[in-house]
């Protein structure tokens, strides 16, 4: 793993977070590299205010950390990382903001930096957003691997911002620059809301929340599944829009319930929908933002309901999903139980028989298997 980011007038040692946890990683690209170099070749005053969006780990935050930065991200992996490498670099963060997308932005930005996400959605979101506050002599700089920019993801950029142009490739990747002529502060996007079928749920969606236009089929499968006891506290892991949690607080009216994400939106959003959805429910509901369960109390919950994700930002991985796991095994309570759904093709049984030397096939398909571990 290449850690140093070299370019002729900055070096960074930068990190994934937690520091060293995943060593095959890198923790910039060549789109942090193509911003930075192209940036360079801007006159850029020491008091600038620059807006980043999408700094996955802090390369262009670090960057620009002695100007006026405000970098917005909705992972909670991405704050922790960005802090950590400002730490990492001894850089100073006094004139550094890192905050969610769905707080307001400032005004009177000179530069604006932005990593394509991998959800078009919260891309929109984002140039809507942006849409109100930029002018004229605001610059304007995304970037992305140029197989991940598309005309659609051009549109985007005409629509709510103006004239937009791309670059040649450099290392696989292209950038994107909008010309501001007039400020057009077009209407943001509202969250998807949506029926689940049979069920008298109704579900609200923000712009990063995973299957946020329907039920995935994986989440569908898991909800007929869940199990009901006397559990005192359940955790919906990696909640999204929380109806795992939702269909279990149902179940068990008894049981405190925990929505854990690292999405800042997906939270939001299992708010809203337990707000709707969850009439009378006497023990507490309450709500974490967190890579998984990251020093969460050992041995204190009775069941952890996951559906974990296999990849993180573009990178396919399954460590999210192992971290969940051994995550849960040190939460979970003795006797209690780990619940997750996942493709038949991931071998999901093999990492529990590791961490809890036992696993149970609750129920499977042709694409889907839910198997319980117990500790």
């Amino acid at each position: 793993m290449n850690t140093e980011l070299s370019l002729e007038n900055i070096e960074l040692s930068l990190y994934r977070y937690p520091k060293r946890s995943i060593e095959q990683l890198q923790a910039w690209d060549s789109a942090d590299e193509y911003m930075i170099n192209t940036v360079a070749d801007l006159t850029l005053a020491e008091q600038s205010s620059v807006l980043i969006f999408n700094d996955s780990f802090g390369a262009l935050t670090c960057a620009y950390n002695q100007h006026k930065v405000t970098t917005v991200s909705d992972s909670w992996i991405s704050h922790a990382a960005i802090a950590q490498n400002l730490d990492e670099n001894e850089l100073s963060t006094e004139q550094v903001k890192v905050q969610d997308c769905l707080v307001a932005l400032p005004e009177n930005i000179d530069l604006v930096l932005i990593k394509i996400p991998r959800t078009l959605s919260l891309l929109e979101h984002q140039l809507a957003m942006l849409s109100h506050v930029v002018t004229p002599h605001t610059k304007i700089i995304a970037g992305a691997k140029a197989k991940d920019i598309h005309n659609s993801t051009l549109a985007l950029f005409e629509k709510y911002l103006g004239e937009t142009k791309t670059s040649l490739a450099k290392k696989k990747s292209r950038l994107i620059f909008s010309t501001i002529t007039q400020a057009k502060a077009l209407e943001i996007p509202a969250a998807v809301t949506w029926d689940v079928a049979k069920t008298n749920i109704s579900l609200s969606n923000h712009a990063n929340v995973f299957s946020r236009n329907n039920l995935d089929i994986g989440g569908n499968f898991f909800m007929q599944h869940l199990p009901k006891g006397e559990y005192q506290h359940i955790i919906d892991l990696g909640c999204g829009n929380g109806i795992i949690g939702i269909t279990a607080a149902r179940l068990n009216p008894q049981a405190k319930i925990t929505f854990v994400d690292e999405s800042f939106m997906a939270i939001a959003s299992a708010k809203e929908n337990v707000a709707a959805n969850v009439q009378g429910h006497e023990p507490e509901i309450d709500f974490l933002v967190n890579n998984c369960l990251y020093d969460y109390e050992p041995h204190s919950v009775d069941l952890v309901l996951c559906n974990p994700p296999f990849h993180q930002e573009k990178a396919i991985t399954d460590h999210i999903a192992w971290q969940m796991f051994k995550d849960a095994h040190r939460a979970l309570a003795w006797g209690g139980a780990l619940y997750i759904v996942g493709n038949r093709h991931l071998d999901y049984h093999i990492k529990l028989e590791r961490l809890f030397d036992n696993h149970e096939v609750v129920a499977s398909n042709a694409k889907f298997v839910i198997i319980k571990a117990q500790k």
